[in-house]
C-alpha cells in the first residue's frame, strides 16, 4: 500500500520533526502531513509513516519515535532524534531523489549525518546545548526554526499547523542547500585531483573555474603547491592555500609590497601589466588576464621560496 499520510505530533514543533518532514515529503510528495496525537493516527499501518510520536521505533512498521524508554542509540551510544532515524532509513533514497551521483551517495549520506543530522539529534535530546555557541546561540538552526512557532497567546485556529508549513519551507531550503554543497565539494574534488595530476611538481595549480580546492590538495598530499589560479566572471584570481582547515595561515603569502594595492599602483609594485587587486591580507589577488595572473603567482612563488616561507 502506498504511503498516504506522514504523521507527526500536533502542537509546538522542533527542528527534528520539521527536518524529518523535509526528507519524507520529498519521497512521498502526494502524502498528507497529519499533526496529531490521536491513537487512531499514531498507530502504525501500511498507509503512513509516523515520526517523533507514537512511542516506538520500528522501521518495518514505519514508526520512528525516540521518546520512549529504551530509545534507539547510535553505535557510539549517542541518541537519535526522529530526524536521525528518518535519515538513517530514508536518507539515501532522498539523496537519489535530489539527483546526487550514485558514486557519491554513501559519502554524502555519512558526511551530512555527521555535520548536520547528529547535532540536531543531540540538541533535541538535551545532549548538546545551543549555548555552547555563545552569543551566536540564538542563530543556530534549531533555535531559528523554533522562532517560527506562533506566540503563546496566538489562539487562532490552525496557527500551529500554518506555522509548521511555513517553517517546513525554510527547513527544506537549508537541507537542500547543505546537500548540494556537499555534493558539489565531491564534484570539485574530482576536478582538482585531475588538475593536480596535470600540474606535477609545479608550485601553481591552475583550475578551470573557482571551486573548493583545499580538501583535494590535502587528499593528494600535494604539499608542494603554494598558489591556485583560476578564472572568474571577468578576470582571473590568484589565491593562497591555507595550511590548516581552521585558521588563516597560508603556505605562502602574496608579496608584502602588493598588500592593499589596486590597478596602476599594483602594476607598478608588481611589474605585472594587468594586475588589478591584492587584498591587504595578502591571501588573494586579481588580474585582467590569465597571463597576468600566472605571472603574479610565479613572482609570489619565487619570493616565498627565497624567504623560505613555504618550508
Amino acid at each position: 500500500m502506498a504511503v498516504e499520510f506522514l504523521v507527526t505530533h500536533s502542537g509546538g514543533f522542533h527542528a527534528d520533526e520539521l527536518l524529518s518532514s523535509v526528507i519524507l515529503t520529498r519521497l512521498y510528495p502526494t502524502a498528507k502531513i497529519v499533526r496529531s496525537r490521536a491513537p487512531e493516527w499514531i498507530t502504525p499501518t501500511q498507509d503512513r509513516v509516523i515520526y517523533d510520536v507514537g512511542g516506538a521505533y520500528d522501521a518495518e512498521a514505519q514508526i520512528f519515535d525516540h521518546h520512549q524508554r529504551g530509545a534507539p542509540l547510535r553505535d557510539d551510544g549517542q541518541p537519535y532524534s526522529s530526524f536521525g532515524l528518518v535519515w538513517k532509513h530514508y536518507g539515501r533514497d532522498y539523496l537519489i531523489a535530489l539527483g546526487v551521483a550514485g558514486a557519491d551517495i554513501e559519502n554524502v549520506h555519512a558526511s551530512f549525518d555527521k555535520s548536520f543530522v547528529l547535532p540536531i539529534d543531540l540538541t533535541d535530546n538535551g545532549a548538546l546545548s545551543p549555548a555552547i555557541a555563545g552569543e551566536l546561540a540564538g542563530l543556530t538552526l534549531p533555535s531559528l526554526l523554533e522562532t517560527l512557532k506562533p506566540s503563546f497567546d496566538n489562539r487562532e485556529p490552525g496557527a500551529d499547523d500554518e506555522a509548521f508549513q511555513s517553517a517546513l519551507a525554510i527547513a527544506r531550503a537549508f537541507v537542500e542547500a547543505g546537500i548540494e554543497k556537499k555534493a558539489a565539494k565531491l564534484r570539485a574534488e574530482t576536478l582538482v585531483l585531475k588538475a593536480i595530476e596535470r600540474t606535477g611538481e609545479r608550485r601553481i595549480l591552475e583550475l578551470p573555474i573557482g571551486m573548493p580546492f583545499r580538501p583535494a590538495i590535502v587528499k593528494a598530499g600535494a604539499d608542494h603547491l603554494l598558489f591556485v589560479v583560476h578564472p572568474r566572471d571577468k578576470d582571473w584570481c590568484v589565491t593562497g592555500i591555507r595550511r590548516a582547515e581552521e585558521g588563516f595561515e597560508l603556505r605562502a603569502d602574496l608579496p608584502v609590497s602588493w598588500a592593499g594595492l589596486t590597478n596602476g599602483d599594483l602594476e607598478q609594485a608588481s611589474g605585472v601589466e594587468g594586475a588589478t587587486f591584492c587584498h591587504n591580507g595578502r591571501f588573494i589577488a586579481a588580474a585582467k588576464t590569465r597571463e597576468a595572473a600566472m605571472t603574479m603567482a610565479e613572482i609570489a612563488t619565487q619570493e616565498a621560496l627565497l624567504e623560505g616561507q613555504s618550508a
